[in-house]
């Protein structure tokens, strides 16, 4: 019976070290069809994304973007839908053998903001954004973003037979916001069931950040990019002539000793030594005339926090502060948080960035890959997050050996990316793809 069980256990420990080597053999197989069928489609991928360059939409009208996307997908046999939250594409990759879902998403609107001359794919695409003209641009990297995950869809349809489960494409709308009075992006695709039928486990995304290097891979754990809440604050006060200020309540005054008394909430409520927050007011409005004081000061701002925790009481302070300053000077205040825009904290769940840190580490290897500070930004991508695991990287884009503090940076007309970090993108993806299938699976 002894002897038996020896047995057993001998038989029991090989066939862990046969399946272990085995498996091993098969992820550095699978990591290298990923490397060369990426590199047949990478000037395909630079050629889409020139082209979605010069041809941006904004968010929720992504119509020519998404017929692009969708006809792409439906050629290279996925089930495809359109129409996903307005505008957006998802593509069904089912592999050929039973296992997880995992879904990869990319973002595909632009911004206004009027790019200068000079790339020879360069927009010079016009709209009307709040009632003005203005010009259009991809100044945010949605447009490498879309290209790569077309390729990364070519990548995985052509190991479909070997991938053991099921990955879904997501090209979404509207990630810089759908137009006022309007529904859009993250938060609208997964109202409309984006992460079902089938039901997705993990998701993962990335984004072009033009001050880190090409080659490079910068990820964080747990609070990955703030959360944001806009605001308007409305100091009602009383008018009167210039000459006159006695009597009047002046919100002007009023006004800017709320936001000299904004800036101890982050100085004096917020621990930190555990995470940072902002807020900042970007615009005054009040008055129109030298010698009239107002009967009020429309003020819009935007706050930010890297936890739930500090969110809440960042807005729990703002109110406070705001009304009682206001209060003190005779006038009265009307807050709104949020007026128009709310993205929760970019939380990458912290066991599922352990468990991919190896994946991310073979693909660019450990050198290239950074622990990141937390960044103040916001992304829609935390609407997924909050129903799923997932997990969020930043994708170098500046070219190697320029100054990062030089480097032009997201969101402005300058903005600039590196072509030859798509390959990094779409090996990088691709295989946290097949990585997270393929350890799930067994």
């Amino acid at each position: 019976m002894r002897l038996q069980f020896y047995s057993q256990v001998v038989l029991g420990i090989s066939l862990t070290l046969v399946y272990g080597f085995t498996t091993q053999a098969q992820t550095r197989s699978m990591r290298a069809r990923v490397s060369d069928a990426t590199d047949k489609i990478a000037q395909q991928v630079i050629t889409w994304r020139r082209d979605f360059h010069a041809h941006p939409e904004l968010g929720n009208h992504e119509v020519r973007t998404s017929r692009i996307v969708a006809d792409y997908l439906r050629s290279l046999g996925l089930e495809v839908k359109t129409g996903v939250a307005k505008t957006g594409v998802v593509g069904i990759l089912k592999g050929g053998h039973p296992g997880p879902v995992v879904a990869l998403r990319a973002d595909m609107d632009a911004l206004p903001i009027t790019e200068p001359p000079g790339l020879p794919f360069a927009s010079t695409v016009k709209t009307i954004y709040n009632g003005n003209e203005v010009g259009v641009m991809h100044a945010c990297g949605h447009d490498a973003h879309t290209a790569i995950l077309m390729g990364v869809a070519t990548v995985l349809s052509s190991l479909k037979d070997d991938l053991k489960g099921t990955v879904k494409f997501v090209f979404q709308p509207a990630e810089e916001g759908a137009p006022v009075g309007e529904e859009g992006g993250a938060a609208l695709m997964v109202k409309e069931g984006v992460l079902e039928a089938p039901d997705v486990d993990a998701i993962f995304g990335l984004h072009m950040m033009p001050q880190l290097e090409v080659g490079k891979i910068a990820y964080r754990p747990a609070g990955a990019m703030a959360a944001v809440n806009d605001m308007q604050i409305i100091i009602h006060g009383k008018g009167s002539h210039g000459a006159m200020p006695w009597l009047s309540v002046d919100p002007i005054v009023t006004a800017a000793q709320v936001i000299n008394n904004l800036q101890t909430i982050i100085s004096r409520n917020l621990d930190l030594t555990q995470n940072p927050g902002v807020v900042t007011i970007g615009s005054i409005h009040g008055g129109n005339r030298s010698n009239i004081i107002p009967d009020s000061v429309v003020m819009v701002g935007t706050i930010r926090a890297l936890s739930p925790q500090d969110e809440k009481l960042i807005i729990s302070r703002v109110r406070e502060v705001v009304s009682k300053t206001a209060e003190s000077a005779g006038a009265k205040a009307e807050i709104k948080i949020p007026l128009s825009m709310h993205y929760p904290v970019t939380y990458n769940d912290p066991s599922l960035t352990a468990k991919m840190l190896p994946s991310l580490g073979e693909t660019v290897g450990k050198e290239n890959l950074i622990l990141n500070p937390p960044i103040t930004g916001a992304e829609d991508f935390s609407y997924y997050e909050e129903k799923v695991p997932g997990l969020f990287v930043f994708l170098g884009g500046m070219p190697p050996g320029e100054d990062p503090q030089k480097a032009p940076g997201l969101h402005t007309a300058r903005f600039f990316v590196d072509e030859s970090s798509f390959k990094v993108g779409i090996n990088t993806l691709a295989n946290l793809a097949i990585d997270y299938l393929n350890s799930m699976g067994q």
